[in-house]
């Protein structure tokens, strides 16, 4: 994807308006089926004490569903060129439920109230980082460097606490892990936009594969945003 490099300013009142309306409703339409998905999916996981023993009676299938998840995902950002549309597409929806079974856990752990705010207060972030992304006239894809490092450490700091065990450390983590995702969302929708730009919008296969890959950037933006905001807010059942 090494177009998302290429960034050209967003130019209101030419052709390529057209062009970024037609792939944002896409976007966010794919998106949206994922997460209402993966909320199902949860939902229906949570809510059986047969699925509960199924994939948390063991570490065994839990595993194997967060592997085929991590495979899907590079397979599809590998594969795009040579997928159909809606066979990405059906591939990510499919992420999306085996996404919903780990992420059930949430729902076991944490009062319904806690989720609900959650997934509120990240819709509001997650929207207005989308928006301002999409109207700035600055260049937010050169933020992309400093969010991937700042990822990294992330992900190293959050190893370094599994042995650790630092409750300090736990929030710390939680703060950074928001502001990070925050503002991966505007630079993901940033690169959208930037494809977008150059994107033909009667051509519907290559907007459709576009908008897969750009829902599914998105979709693990919002997850990670939520996910964050419920450990450093939510409060566990008793």
């Amino acid at each position: 994807m090494a177009q998302y490099e290429n960034y050209t300013p967003y130019i209101a009142g030419t052709d390529s308006l057209e062009a970024v309306n037609t792939l944002f409703r896409k976007v966010y339409q794919y998106m949206a089926l994922g997460l209402i998905l993966t909320s199902l999916t949860a939902w229906i996981t949570a809510s059986s004490q047969s699925m509960i023993q199924l994939f948390f009676g063991s570490s065994v299938p839990l595993i194997i569903v967060a592997v085929a998840e991590i495979g899907l995902v590079i397979y599809l950002g590998a594969s795009i060129a040579k997928l159909q549309a809606s066979t990405a597409l059906m591939l990510f929806g499919l992420y999306s439920i085996l996404n919903g079974i780990t992420c059930s856990v949430v729902i076991l752990v944490y009062t319904a109230e806690s989720v609900y705010t959650a997934f509120l207060s990240t819709a509001g972030m997650f929207g207005g980082m989308s928006i301002y992304a999409l109207y700035t006239k600055r260049d937010i894809t050169s933020w992309g460097s400093f969010l991937h490092m700042g990822l990294i450490g992330l992900i190293i700091a959050m190893i370094v606490n599994i042995f650790v065990g630092s409750s300090t450390a736990e929030t710390c983590i939680s703060v950074i892990g928001i502001i990070i995702f925050m503002g991966l969302t505007a630079y993901d929708t940033a690169k959208i936009k930037s494809l977008a730009m150059t994107a033909d919008a009667n051509n519907d296969e290559a907007v459709g594969k576009i908008a897969v890959i750009g829902a599914l950037q998105l979709y693990l933006d919002f997850i990670n945003l939520f996910l964050y905001m419920i450990r450093l807010f939510g409060k566990r059942r008793d």
